[in-house]
């Protein structure tokens, strides 16, 4: 809410400037968003009235204009259409300066010397219109600097504040919350019941009483629409962002910020019988006044007459029944609306109103027979007209009721951390109005008064003495509890861990969404079902993921679209997989996945531009398992669909399945847009973190004993079943196997593949004779011939 500080301070005046003002609002849990000056900055300006004005001689649209400030007159040349002898305009003397530096001089339009300038409200930096100039009242004294005269030096505050504070979305609320901080007395404004001078009354029938307990309304006949909204009213609703409309508008806009009680005018010539206030009929049709028509819905609670709905109850009035030019009689209302009634109502009709604001928040219940005095008042004041007498039409049992609210003195020690003195928080809660019941040394019994429908509980009254009394002022300690370290095992990776290796090999971490888009979640898995969500997010966030993949596939494709065509990413999380009618059983994964593309490394003049491969994805996914020595991995052929069919396989533990390695499917990386080949990994995180315990070995001081072996082997035999034949049969002594060939060619059958292998071994004990490594050779050449068919290449 904005508000004027001129316009605060009318009702309380506390000794502060400022900003310790806005310093108080925001400490008291109000907090300020924003403070800006009421106008630009300028200087030299005074009120003028306009004595005499005629045509320029060598310009249709402009006049030369007698201008007085009160001791002498000034010619001044002005272009504004309404510009008139007989009115007051605020007028920019010769040396008078406008904004940071536009300086008032004496100039020459048209041949025609102007000492001066009459000024819009757009150039004095405190409204938008330009479409004449700013006419001041009849009564403005000419001369006044323009500044005092419009209470110029003032700031526009504006407080966001919590859902359970409405009360405070209006001067008096604001008013009374400054003056218990500040104790200074509050001086509101006096509201006198407006006697009635004629018996005129509107038949009014409240059916939906629950949603609509209080209803006040009177007749105002004889009011003057057309009459000019005074400037210090125009300026205060400006000030709180509402611009003018009409008087009668304007008025019940006033009231609604100076008491908080929203309002609204009939046009009493566009009823028919009475006002109704009832539920919507299923398919009912209103035109509102901002121009929308809208079909309601049964749950919505309306104003209407015998014939039509005349406007959305507690939201916003209809254009029909609305006040124009033509009114003359109105019909004024002011009401208490349930909140629970109208909560969510505006928004699910895609509207927001100052109205629907307040009432969606909680309205004073008790409000609404003063604001009809204050509102009458007003418009008499303005517009004249003749008031009715007021009627009111309550439902007790559905008005509000304050329950009595104890505060426990040794709750209210506990939270505060410090014991107040019992004077002090009896003079608190009663400076905030609450009605004390019962004060003892223990406890304190309230009663909360009607526009403090927030306090319901304890902790609410915890509250309001801790914010008045002032955090600042509470004491502060240091928190103390006893920490109990988990004990870090060596049997398990550390994450961190893990994500640093992936850095090192080039990767960047990406956090990608755990739900995407269902088509794309298809083009991968087209035989999973996904887990669709109730209420996504939008159309392309449908599903849960079932991989970490196609995320981090549509990273890349981001990537690809801004000119980045080396990329290395990979991202922790969490997969779902599991029947989608049960989702009891959903099984949540943890996930490790990654994905290259592009150049193998950097670009740079020290090396061929060659792009990354198969082998290149699994020396990075060996990388994580050889962490502190775990679990060594093993591949067989993968037969996934979006993955290429001769270049992806399968990450095996243990001989069971953890994850999958491979190229993106190319008709499906045509699919997606990619300009180049994909390769990705996605591996159980849990069978990446497990770590084998370091045991100590002696390092062999005998030496190694070498063994090369060129084999020819089926195409289609992996290289992982040749090693796993060779460690069966290679002895103890047995330390490693390195693939240091693979030809497919020329000299050999079509169906075959030439492997070359390093054998090594070492003996803790002794060194290793040729006969004891030539049997072991033989032993594993024999085994490679039975077992897979290998036979020695010639």
């Amino acid at each position: 809410m904005k508000f004027s500080e001129n316009w605060l301070r009318e009702w309380v005046n506390p000794a502060v400037t400022t900003d310790e003002l806005v310093a108080q609002i925001t400490l008291a849990g109000l907090e300020v968003d924003d403070v800006e000056a009421a106008a630009g900055k300028f200087s030299g300006v005074v009120v003028g009235e306009i004595i005499a004005a005629e045509p320029h001689p060598n310009a249709d649209k402009l006049q030369v204009c007698t201008v007085s400030d009160g001791n002498e007159q000034f010619q001044v040349v002005c272009g504004a259409p309404n510009a008139r002898p007989g009115i007051k305009v605020p007028f920019a003397k010769i040396g008078a300066v406008l904004g940071e530096d536009f300086k008032i001089k004496k100039a020459k339009l048209r041949q025609v010397e102007s000492f001066g300038m009459l000024c819009s409200a757009s150039e004095l930096e405190f409204s938008d219109d330009n479409s004449g100039l700013l006419e001041l009242a009849a009564d403005a004294p000419v001369g006044e600097d323009i500044s005092v005269y419009l209470g110029l030096d003032d700031a526009i505050i504006d407080v966001d504040l919590t859902p359970n504070r409405s009360d405070c979305l209006s001067i008096a609320g604001l008013a009374r919350e400054v003056g218990v901080i500040n104790k200074v007395d509050v001086t509101p404004v006096a509201i006198e019941a407006v006697v009635a001078t004629h018996d005129q009354v509107f038949p009014v029938r409240v059916e939906a009483q629950s949603g609509c307990p209080r209803y006040v309304g009177r007749v105002i006949k004889g009011v003057d629409v057309t009459a000019t909204t005074p400037l210090w009213m125009v300026e205060k609703l400006r000030r709180s962002g509402i611009r003018s409309i009409d008087p009668i508008v304007d008025v019940t806009n006033y009231v609604m910020l100076e008491q908080g009680q929203p309002m609204h005018a009939f046009d009493l010539a566009n009823l028919s019988g009475s006002v109704v206030v009832r539920m919507a009929e299923e398919g009912e049709k209103l035109l509102l006044l901002d121009g929308q028509e809208i079909v309601l819905r049964a749950d919505t609670m309306v104003i209407a007459d015998e014939q039509k709905p005349l406007a959305m109850a507690g939201i916003m009035g209809g254009e029909h029944s609305g006040v124009n030019d033509q009114t003359q009689d109105i019909f004024l209302e002011a009401a208490f609306f349930a909140p629970l009634a109208l909560a969510g109502k505006a928004r699910s009709y895609g509207l927001h109103t100052d109205s629907s604001h307040r009432f969606e928040r909680g309205v004073d219940a008790s409000l609404a027979p003063a604001a009809i005095e204050r509102a009458t008042a007003l418009i008499q004041a303005i517009a004249g007209g003749e008031a009715g007498p007021v009627v009111e039409h309550v439902a007790p049992e559905h008005m509000p009721v304050a329950a009595a609210v104890t505060l426990r003195r040794a709750k209210l020690d506990q939270y505060l951390a410090t014991s107040l003195d019992k004077d002090l928080v009896t003079d608190i809660l009663t400076r905030l109005g609450l009605e004390m019941v019962e004060v003892t040394d223990e406890k304190w019994v309230t009663v909360a008064p009607s526009h403090r429908f927030d306090i319901q509980i304890e902790a609410d009254l915890i509250e309001e003495v801790a914010r008045i009394y002032g955090y600042d002022n509470l004491p502060s300690h240091m928190p103390t509890a006893a920490v109990n370290f988990t004990p870090a095992t060596e049997s398990e990776t550390p994450l961190a861990a893990l994500r640093s290796v992936l850095v090192a090999q080039g990767y960047q971490e990406a956090v990608t969404y755990s739900f995407i888009d269902p088509v794309l979640s298809k083009q991968f898995f087209p035989e999973i079902t996904p887990v669709p969500l109730e209420n996504p997010i939008s159309g392309d966030m449908g599903v849960m993921r079932t991989s970490l993949i196609p995320g981090l596939v549509k990273s890349y494709l981001y990537n690809q679209n801004r000119q980045q065509s080396r990329v290395r990413l990979f991202e922790t999380g969490s997969r779902f997989v599991g029947d989608v009618n049960n989702l009891a059983e959903l099984d949540q994964q943890h996930q490790v996945a990654g994905l290259i593309a592009g150049s193998r490394y950097p670009e740079g003049w020290y090396h061929n531009n060659e792009k990354v491969d198969f082998y290149d994805l699994k020396a990075h996914v060996e990388a994580l398992f050889a962490l502190n020595q775990g679990p060594k991995p093993t591949f067989e052929r993968a037969d996934e669909t979006y993955l290429h069919p001769g270049r992806s396989a399968y990450i095996l533990v243990d001989g069971e399945k953890v994850g999958v390695i491979g190229e993106l499917h190319p008709q499906l990386s045509k699919q997606l847009g990619a300009n180049q080949a994909i390769y990705v990994f996605e591996v159980l995180r849990e069978a990446v973190l497990g770590a084998k315990l370091p045991e100590y070995k002696a390092v062999s001081k005998y030496p190694e004993v070498r063994r090369d072996l060129a084999l020819l082997v089926d195409r289609q035999t992996p290289v992982s079943a040749l090693e796993n034949v060779i460690k069966q049969q290679a002895g103890e002594a047995f330390k490693n196997l390195t693939v240091f060939d693979v030809y497919q060619g020329q000299g050999i059958d079509e169906s075959k593949k030439s492997v070359a292998l390093g054998l090594t071994w070492q003996s803790p004990s002794h060194t290793l004779s040729d006969e004891e490594t030539n049997t072991v050779v033989e032993q594993i050449v024999a085994a490679l011939n039975t077992e897979l068919g290998a036979t020695i290449r010639g």
